[in-house]
């Protein structure tokens, strides 16, 4: 079972909007947890009335991303989840997301695989994994030298965030959980995915 994990502080209508969008999934094989860190916005009524379904976890509004995606890790884990995924409440999950991430997690069930990002505007996309060499200190984005006709399928990446990320169990149970005390807001995953990759677990880009 993949269990996915939604920091939220206010922003009602982006946390609605993400919702929606997963209950339009081809494929619901999956449990959601929204953490809601103190929102005053009427957050926690709004799930509660329009998706009674979802799980909701509170923080006080201290915990920021990273501590707010551990209490749902934790409650997940808990619960005998395969699988996390973490999501932001700003992004809205095209109908075969989860489809697709299950049908390769089953061909590489030990990767980290993070979702392509689109503009919802233009459709286009903007983000699709980088490479990092670390002898010269630099990154190259996949998506300024893949050809649109290779934009297809999985390809290796250095690191990922976590705006729909996909983890398997074992990677918690390896490394831990984010680091939220060095980063308790911005640059947790990219660290988390880092240490994964350095423990062997590859990380691709679902294209």
């Amino acid at each position: 079972m993949v269990y996915i994990i939604i920091p939220v502080f206010n922003r009602k209508e982006f946390t609605r909007t993400c919702l929606l969008s997963l209950e339009r999934q081809t494929l619901q094989d999956h449990k959601i947890i929204v953490v809601d860190d103190g929102s005053t916005d009427g957050t926690k009524d709004m799930i509660r009335e329009e998706f009674p379904d979802v799980t909701v976890l509170f923080g006080n509004g201290s915990l920021y991303w990273t501590a707010s995606v551990n209490l749902g890790i934790r409650h997940a884990l808990s619960e005998g989840a395969e699988y996390i995924m973490t999501l932001n409440n700003d992004t809205v999950a095209e109908k075969h997301l989860m489809e697709k991430m299950r049908f390769w997690s089953q061909e590489k069930p030990q990767a980290l695989l993070g979702a392509l990002d689109i503009d919802s505007i233009s459709r286009r996309p903007y983000y699709g994994g980088e490479i990092v060499h670390r002898l010269w200190n630099t990154s190259t984005f996949l998506l300024n030298k893949l050809p649109e006709r290779d934009r297809t399928g999985l390809h290796k990446v250095s690191l990922f965030p976590g705006r729909g990320l996909l983890i398997p169990r074992n990677v918690f149970e390896t490394i831990g959980l984010f680091e939220q005390n060095k980063l308790p807001h911005y640059m947790a995953d990219y660290d988390f995915t880092r240490m994964a990759a350095d423990h062997g677990f590859e990380i691709f880009c679902n294209y």
